[in-house]
């Protein structure tokens, strides 16, 4: 590739490469504050591609590939060049990641312990996370949370924020302008920006902590709290999961202590504010 970069986010350790100079730059500027170690052999890799050579030059639309592919994946153009790495990045640890149970899910965490927040796109389970990663909580993560199968604690990801249309305003008003990336207008999921993670969060992010509250968030309606059974939260968390089917035993073990001994809980609520005090009281009555 004639550009790249290498960086790491929690475990993984990314190696990323590029036709185009542009969106290895405004990769390097949001992980500017990430550590980087370009000794340590790459996990996973991702490759920005033109499908054909006259697309670097002649409206150049950007190909994702890398360890692992979508084969039928439609490109995208140069502009959204950052959120084709993004993906890429996202792509590769869904579909090659084994060391741990990989849940698609929120975390953030407080004295040592984590809320996890799994459900479907539009749950607004990453504007929560971000709203609380600004408010007394570390972010571990909007994207993946990794669970450790011998140990069970879980381990951070805190890869950028993927902000998305309203919730932009909403993160832009709380914190400073230079935390934030360009606007990527009119993307095939509207319009996204992305949020660089509290400094605190990308130090601590190579800390695991032990899994307290299991949330299941969802955006709009009354505010209401249901306490949810182990199978519930064990059928939900498998069908959240990229990885459980390919660990085979191991994941199973590993889900099953999770739901065991984490409590766990539906979510409703109108808007972020009611959403952030019932996750505060629902864990100050976990830690009673």
């Amino acid at each position: 590739m004639r550009h790249g970069t290498r960086l790491a986010v929690g475990p993984v350790q990314f190696r990323i490469g590029s036709d185009w100079a542009a969106p290895i730059a405004a990769l390097n500027r949001l992980y500017a504050s990430y550590p980087r170690d370009d000794d340590r052999p790459a996990d996973a890799t991702v490759r920005l591609f033109a499908a054909r050579p006259w697309r670097r030059w002649l409206r150049p639309s950007v190909q994702i590939g890398g360890d692992f592919t979508v084969p039928d994946a439609l490109p995208l153009p140069l502009s959204m060049g950052l959120l084709a790495a993004e993906m890429g990045m996202n792509l590769q640890v869904a579909l090659g990641w084994r060391r741990h149970l990989l849940l698609h899910a929120s975390a953030v965490a407080k004295d040592g312990r984590a809320a996890i927040l799994s459900g479907e796109s539009g749950s607004g389970k990453s504007t929560l996370a971000a709203l609380l990663g600004e408010d007394g909580w570390r972010l571990m993560g909007d994207e993946f949370t990794l669970v450790d199968p011998a140990s069970g604690d879980a381990l951070a990801f805190p890869r950028a924020v993927s902000l998305k249309n309203a919730a932009i305003a909403e993160v832009a008003a709380r914190v400073d302008p230079a935390r934030l990336g360009p606007l990527l207008a009119g993307t095939p999921k509207g319009d996204i920006r992305h949020l660089i993670p509290r400094a605190d969060a990308v130090a601590a992010m190579h800390d695991p902590v032990r899994p307290a509250l299991l949330l299941f968030p969802r955006f709009g309606g009354e505010a209401a709290v249901e306490p949810m059974g182990e199978g519930e939260a064990f059928v939900r968390l498998t069908e959240a999961s990229t990885n459980y089917v390919a660990l085979g035993e191991t994941g199973f073990s590993a889900l099953l202590r999770l739901v065991r001994e984490t409590p766990a809980f539906a979510v409703s609520y109108p808007d972020s504010a009611t959403g952030m005090a019932l996750v505060d009281r629902l864990w100050a009555e976990a830690a009673r």
